[in-house]
C-alpha cells in the first residue's frame, strides 16, 4: 500500500482547516445578517420636535420599516442645536444596527460651518440613504407689488436695503437659500430670522416683511389667494406648482437649493445592515401611503442610494460652506 509523505498529509489537513474556517466565516456572516434586526426595537433618533417635516418623515418611514423588518421601530425626538443634539446621541450609540439618525442634510453640510461644535458628522457618522426632499419658494403676500421674481430683484437693485425677507431661523436651509438668491441675482435684502417657518410666513402675510423663503407651508395660503409664489429656489419646477418658474430659469444661476433629508448610522454599523436598511427605505418610498404623507408636507418621497447620497452630501457641503463664508453667517 502506498503511503503519502508526511508533508503532503499536513498540507491536506491545512487546506481542509482553511476551507472549514472559510465556510464557518460565510455562515457566520449570513447568520449575522439574518439575525438583524435582533429581538429588540430599532430606534430612529430625530433632532427636531414632533410634528415637523423631519419628524413626520421619520414616523412615516418607521411604520413602513417596522412592517418590512418585522420589528418595532421607535421614534426618539432629541431636539436642539439644529440636529446636533440628536447626532451626538447616535454617535455614542452601539453600532449594532438598532440606532439610526434621520435629519436634514444641513446638519452635516452646514452646521459644522455655523456652530462651534465638538462633533464632525462627516467623520463621526455613516451615511445610509436619502429619504426625501422638499423645495423652497420665494413667496410674497397678495398685496405685494411684485408679480414675479424679476420685478422684486429689479426693485431691490435700485433701492438697496429697502427690502427684507424672513426665514425659519439663522443658518437654516431657508436662510441659506435666501443668501444664495441674493448672491445669484446681485441684490441686497435685510434678513429677519424667526424661530420656525410658520412665524416667518405669518409676518410676510401681515406685511411686516417683503418676502419669505418658504419650505412649503405657504401652499394653503397660495391656493387660497392670500399669498403669491414668485419662484422656486430649486433645480427644477415644483410638482405642486408646475406653472411657477425656477430662479435658474429666470436667469439667476446658482440659487438652487433643495432641503434633503437622510438617514445615518453610527460608525461601525455592519455594512450589510446599512445596505439592507437602504434597500428597505427605497421600497418604502414607493408606497402610496408614504407619498400621501409626504405630499401633505409639500415634500417628495425621492430616495437616494448610498453612493448618490454621499455625492449629494459632498456637493452640498461645498456649496453651503461657500455661501456661509461669503455671507459671514455665524451662530453663537
Amino acid at each position: 500500500m502506498t503511503t503519502q509523505p508526511a508533508f503532503q498529509t499536513r498540507r491536506h489537513l491545512i487546506r481542509a482547516a482553511v476551507a472549514s474556517l472559510c465556510t464557518l466565516g460565510v455562515l457566520g456572516s449570513v447568520q449575522a445578517q439574518q439575525a438583524w434586526p435582533a429581538a429588540k426595537p430599532i430606534r430612529i433618533v430625530v433632532g427636531f420636535a414632533p410634528g415637523g417635516t423631519t419628524d413626520v418623515m421619520a414616523r412615516s418611514m418607521g411604520a413602513a420599516l417596522s412592517e418590512a423588518l418585522g420589528q418595532t421601530v421607535l421614534i426618539d425626538n432629541k431636539p436642539g442645536a439644529s440636529g446636533n443634539v440628536a447626532a451626538s446621541e447616535v454617535i455614542r450609540a452601539q453600532p449594532d444596527g438598532h440606532t439610526f439618525l434621520v435629519a436634514p442634510t444641513s446638519f452635516e453640510t452646514a452646521n459644522p460651518f455655523l456652530f462651534k461644535q465638538t462633533i464632525s458628522p462627516a467623520k463621526d457618522l455613516t451615511p445610509v440613504a436619502g429619504v426625501g426632499k422638499s423645495q423652497m419658494y420665494v413667496v410674497v403676500n397678495q398685496q405685494s407689488p411684485f408679480k414675479d421674481a424679476r420685478e422684486l430683484v429689479a426693485f431691490a437693485q435700485k433701492n438697496p436695503a429697502k427690502l427684507s425677507y424672513t426665514s425659519a431661523g439663522a443658518g437654516t436651509p431657508p436662510h441659506l437659500a435666501g443668501e444664495l438668491f441674493k448672491q445669484s441675482a446681485k441684490f441686497f435684502a435685510v434678513h429677519i430670522p424667526y424661530r420656525g417657518a410658520a412665524p416667518a410666513l405669518q409676518d410676510v402675510l401681515a406685511g411686516q416683511a417683503d418676502f419669505v423663503m418658504d419650505p412649503g407651508i405657504a401652499f394653503p395660503h397660495v391656493r387660497a389667494g392670500k399669498a403669491r409664489m414668485l419662484a422656486v429656489a430649486g433645480a427644477k419646477r415644483s410638482a405642486f406648482f408646475p406653472e411657477v418658474p425656477t430662479l435658474s430659469e429666470l436667469g439667476m444661476k446658482g440659487a438652487e437649493l433643495d432641503i434633503w433629508f437622510g438617514m445615518w448610522a453610527p460608525n461601525g454599523t455592519p455594512p450589510e445592515v446599512a445596505a439592507r436598511m437602504a434597500s428597505e427605505i427605497g421600497k418604502a418610498l414607493t408606497l402610496p401611503a408614504i407619498k400621501t404623507r409626504y405630499e401633505a408636507l409639500g415634500a417628495e418621497p425621492v430616495g437616494l442610494n448610498n453612493a448618490d447620497f454621499k455625492n449629494l452630501l459632498a456637493a452640498e457641503t461645498k456649496q453651503l460652506s461657500t455661501v456661509i463664508r461669503d455671507s459671514k453667517i455665524s451662530i453663537d
